[in-house]
């Protein structure tokens, strides 16, 4: 992806019990189907006494990939509550099983609904979510005499230095989000008169902490 998206902060397990029945939430990042397929199967298989394994991902830029299956729930009450979940969270490459282990009593469809959609909900809450942001890295050699004046910048325009390597100039790396990256590499070369050396080096996520 290259704009900025949503998605969970790592992996996590949640559960609650409602009417005797109990409802664990197992949430992943997925990156493709076939990773998404591959955490189904392995939840499925550690849960392989469950009632229902139910599940819900949303894969791609524009979340192109659904799927949802209501592994054996009435049509409608499982794959696609958990799916709106997901959607309601505006989380992106990201898969939810919903296991449930039945315990005597029967929920009716709204009570399934409520159970799939709220223990996907609580558990994307559960996890929080961060944003993640892809990145430039840029190295910028400069003169040791403008050494200083390229870090005041920096720090005046909240870039992060990645990291410093002194030779016969300084050579300073810094991370560019990649929607601002032309206007930085513009900003910098008529703040420093074209006087620095830039290059485009590799490309990163970063992971910044999101709360609604």
């Amino acid at each position: 992806m290259t704009e900025p998206y949503l998605t969970i902060a790592n992996s996590t397990t949640y559960e609650k019990v409602i009417k005797k029945s109990r409802f664990i939430c197992s949430i992943a990042r997925a990156s493709s189907e076939e990773e998404a397929q591959a955490f189904i199967s392995k939840i499925q298989t550690e849960n392989r006494k469950a009632t229902h394994n139910c599940f819900a991902y949303m894969i791609g830029e524009k979340d192109q990939i659904q799927r949802e299956s209501d592994n054996g729930e009435p049509s409608g009450t499982a794959g696609i509550p958990i799916l709106e979940s997901l959607k309601m969270a505006k989380v992106h490459n990201v898969v939810a099983v919903v296991t449930r282990y039945f315990g005597g009593i029967k929920l009716g469809a709204g009570g399934l609904i409520r159970a799939y959609s709220n223990t996907t909900t609580e558990a994307i809450h559960e996890v929080g979510l961060i944003q993640r942001v892809k990145q430039a890295t840029l190295k910028i050699t400069v003169s040791y005499p403008q050494h200083d004046s390229l870090l005041y910048y920096l720090k005046e325009q909240g870039l992060e230095v990645a990291g410093e390597e002194y030779g016969v100039n300084v050579v300073t790396s810094i991370y560019v989000d990649e929607a601002t990256l032309t206007n930085v590499k513009e900003d910098l070369v008529n703040r420093f008169n074209d006087q620095l050396q830039i290059e485009e080096g590799d490309h990163r996520y970063n992971e910044i902490p999101y709360e609604a």
